[in-house]
């Protein structure tokens, strides 16, 4: 500790209070004095002493009871006392060590000795800070990594409720505040795909709504996780119906590619589910529709209910190739084939009207994939 450290000197002879003042003065300590108990206790209160000076002998409160305030007080438990006395040295240290005194001077004072004493409690109550110091910052640390932790549980929690709308990706994306961007209306080339089941309507025409809702279940349950594997993202559900698109928010190095694996993985998937509901009575298959084109894309709604759209011909295109599409097909036009037709294997049906186009279009069945 500096020489600038506050010594208190507590003494109700004025002489011996001048001397002590006046020499750990010269020394570079700040020094306040008290001439009794009460007035040092408040002196300890308002002015914060690095140190007290303390005599044992004086009227109404000696030094021993006002030592042992000093320790009482858990804001000046640790506060260095030294003990100052004229009486018999071995019997009044034993005393003081009882009242809670650090160290023990007789008078006369001598000076050497005193300013080394001194010297060493102030270090030992440095340290004592630098501790406390420690243990506050390491509290305060502890305050800040349980406040974090608590953000972190939260994002995680805000995280699973994205996923449920969004791809992983881009969920961890809009949490990061990566995302905010990505949500705002643009236009991109994306890969649509439309799927829903034949003979669904006749279904539900002639089922129980328990049995419609378990059926979409299943059905649900097994496409999902592929949009995911394959990074897609689902628009929305219509019953039986499903919008999914590629390279948007998040782009991707193969859309098409990815578009028409997913829907060979659906396909694939959708044959056990087809043979149980067969078994149980219900005639249903999955026809799937596949376009590539530019759309316009962006979160669309109101506060507090919004989705992510996206909007344009190709859209149209996909959903009516969907609804040509027989059980078990996946249709796209010429233009999507194009951009996969070295890996998949597909079967030409021919120009095909759809409804709301105005010219035909040429159709492909994608039946594969080239080994």
């Amino acid at each position: 500790m500096s020489a600038g450290a506050k010594i208190l000197v507590v003494d109700d002879t004025p002489l011996n209070v001048k001397m002590l003042a006046d020499l750990l003065a010269f020394k570079g300590y700040q020094v306040v004095t008290a001439a009794s108990g009460a007035e040092a206790l408040a002196k300890i209160e308002s002015e914060r002493p690095d140190l007290v000076l303390l005599d044992v002998m004086m009227p109404k409160m000696n030094g021993y009871e006002v030592c042992q305030k000093i320790r009482a007080n858990s804001a000046t438990g640790m506060l260095p006392v030294v003990m100052v006395t004229a009486l018999d040295p071995a019997q009044e240290r034993v005393k003081g060590i009882e009242a809670g005194a650090d160290d023990f001077l007789s008078k006369p004072i001598n000076q050497p000795e005193l300013l080394a004493r001194v010297k060493s409690l102030l270090r030992i109550k440095e340290l004592h800070d630098t501790v406390q110091s420690q243990a506050g910052q390491l509290a305060e640390w502890n305050k800040k990594l349980e406040a974090r932790v608590r953000e972190q549980l939260a994002q995680l929690d805000r995280l699973g409720r994205l996923k449920s709308f969004f791809s992983p990706q881009l969920a961890e994306s809009i949490i990061n505040g990566g995302g905010e961007d990505l949500l705002k209306t643009h236009r991109r080339e994306v890969v649509v795909a439309f799927l829903d089941m034949r003979g669904f309507t006749a279904f539900t025409d002639t089922s129980e709504p328990e049995e419609v809702m378990s059926v979409l279940a299943e059905y649900h349950r097994v496409m999902g996780p592929l949009i995911l594997a394959h990074e897609g993202t689902l628009e929305h559900f219509a019953g039986d119906g499903m919008m999914i698109f590629f390279n948007d928010p998040l782009p991707l190095e193969n859309p098409t590619g990815n578009a028409v694996r997913m829907a060979r993985a659906m396909q694939e998937n959708f044959a056990p589910l087809r043979a149980a509901w067969k078994k149980r009575g219900y005639d249903l298959d999955l026809g799937i529709g596949i376009a590539q084109g530019y759309a316009t894309l962006g979160a669309i709604g109101y506060e507090g209910r919004w989705d992510y759209a996206c909007i344009g011909s190709v859209t149209n295109l996909a959903s009516r190739l969907c609804s040509e599409a027989k059980g078990g097909q996946i249709l796209t036009n010429q233009k999507t084939l194009s951009r996969v037709e070295d890996a998949v294997q597909a079967a030409p049906l021919g120009e095909v009207t759809l409804k709301g186009i105005s010219h035909p279009v040429p159709v492909f069945n994608i039946t594969g994939f080239k080994s």
